[in-house]
């Protein structure tokens, strides 16, 4: 066969297999759940508006996301608390702060996984935060912590020991104390020394949250007069506050003066290991380093805190 008829011929077999092709092909499917991902929810998040970007700006000059104490979290039960991975573990494992204690070699920091899944349904359901079950304070018996999206925070912000009364009491070291982390207790009104009452501010819609996020989501977590509303006029909760921790400050500063006076505390307030202090003075001690590692100069129950002050200077002097 000639070369010119054997192209002919080769043209002609795939013009009738495009055509057999064409013929055999059904309806144009719907686009599958990657396409449908890509078009309708990534764009929802990103694109060219702050969205991620100013969370993300916030979250760098927060207390949480300068990294400054993640290294602790290659230390058994500290882990959970200062290592973004740990806690997520922690989470997945169903364990709490009181009975993990694997620690992570490979310690993180905290940042936006910490809190948040990402990228699991390709939809807005992907920012939902990792829990917001409400949280025994493992260290408190009988003290529940539920404030709705709050109560992820309450994972970690919570007292890691409890005060035991019944005699003198031995203060074992420098810290000595109920741990950082005492926010959930305070707006409970226990984990002192002594039991109170729950906070007002306990009865925000969604605890933490609505008040150190408020309207604009900053992720600082500094908490914003303006959150206080609808409880209060900014300019009310400006002025109270300011009267409030001006009272506060005064009294810590009496307090922390007659624990230093009794060999109890130092200078930088860290407790001075002691055996056999007579309970109250040891009550004391202990109440100090719950009010000042709730820091919120006493805000979230003020109540709580000026009795706390007040049986405790009276101990102390």
């Amino acid at each position: 066969m000639k070369k010119s008829n054997v192209t002919t011929y080769l043209v002609g077999l795939l013009a009738i297999a495009a055509f057999a092709m064409v013929g055999c092909e059904g309806k144009e499917g719907p686009a599958g759940p990657a396409a449908e991902a890509a078009d309708l929810s990534c764009t929802a998040c990103h694109n060219s508006t702050s969205l991620i970007t100013g969370k993300l700006a916030d979250w760098n000059q927060s207390g949480h996301g300068t990294g400054a104490s993640f290294g602790r979290g290659e230390s058994g039960t500290c882990s959970p608390c200062h290592s973004g991975g740990a806690f997520v573990e922690m989470l997945a494992a169903g364990a709490n702060t009181g009975n993990y204690g694997v620690g992570d070699p490979e310690s993180t920091r905290q940042d936006c996984r910490t809190c948040h899944t990402l990228h699991t349904t390709y939809t807005d359901a992907d920012w939902g935060l990792r829990t917001t079950a409400a949280v025994d304070l493992w260290a408190i018996e009988g003290a529940t912590y539920d404030k709705g999206d709050g109560n992820l925070c309450a994972n970690c912000h919570q007292p890691r020991r409890s005060f035991t009364p019944g005699g003198p009491v031995d203060i074992t070291s420098s810290h000595w104390g109920p741990h950082y982390g005492a926010q959930s207790s305070m707006l409970l009104g226990v984990g002192a020394a002594v039991t109170g009452s729950r906070s007002p501010h306990y009865n925000a819609e969604n605890g933490c949250v609505t008040c150190h996020l408020g309207e604009g989501d900053l992720h600082t977590f500094e908490a914003s007069t303006a959150s206080c509303e609808p409880c209060h006029t900014e300019e009310q909760a400006d002025e109270k506050l300011e009267a409030f921790e001006t009272e506060f400050n005064g009294q810590m500063e009496v307090l922390l003066a007659a624990l230093i006076a009794k060999g109890l505390m130092d200078d930088e307030g860290a407790p001075v290991p002691t055996d056999a202090v007579p309970e109250a003075l040891a009550a004391a001690v202990w109440n100090y380093r719950h009010l000042y590692q709730d820091h919120s100069h006493g805000v979230h129950n003020p109540a709580y805190a000026r009795a706390l002050l007040s049986s405790s200077i009276a101990a102390a002097q």
